[in-house]
């Protein structure tokens, strides 16, 4: 669910659907085109190939890694969703402030953290954003005063 804070910042409140949090995430936007067109096939050509095949290696392993990471993801999902749907695992509650994680919290079964996504979404809207002021079992909680 996505609602924005009273100062007009975006918050995402979602359920994790993995056991784990993915860190490689808009990692990848778009890998630059660092090889030029045109190169012939004398020996300078072959230097600026090898100097820009060396620039572009750090970006190829970040590829590597989102494919390793990705290939992780559908391995497991089946499995995960299997095990919080017949075995009743608890869903994990995540709040993001655009992209980047910021909060989470263990909730109940499909039902429960839905209300609470829920719960969580209007706190947000109100103004209570985490962790200084934040409803806990439909309680609001005064913010903590800071020395």
């Amino acid at each position: 669910m996505k609602v924005s804070d009273p100062t007009g910042q975006t918050w995402r409140v979602t359920r994790r659907w993995v056991p784990w949090r993915r860190r490689l995430k808009g990692a990848i936007g778009s890998v630059p085109d660092v090889v030029p067109s045109g190169l012939g096939s004398d020996p300078i050509s072959a230097v600026i190939f090898v100097v820009c095949l060396i620039i572009a290696i750090p970006f190829l392993l970040l590829a590597l890694l989102a494919s390793i990471e990705l290939l992780a993801l559908l391995l497991v999902f089946p499995v995960a969703l299997a095990g919080r749907v017949l075995f009743g695992r608890h869903w994990t509650i995540e709040v993001r402030r655009g992209f980047r994680p910021h909060w989470e919290e263990r909730s109940g079964d499909w039902s429960t953290s839905g209300r609470r996504i829920a719960e969580v979404a209007e706190a947000i809207e109100r103004g209570a954003v985490p962790p200084t002021s934040w409803p806990a079992d439909g309680q609001e909680r005064v913010p903590e005063e800071q020395g």
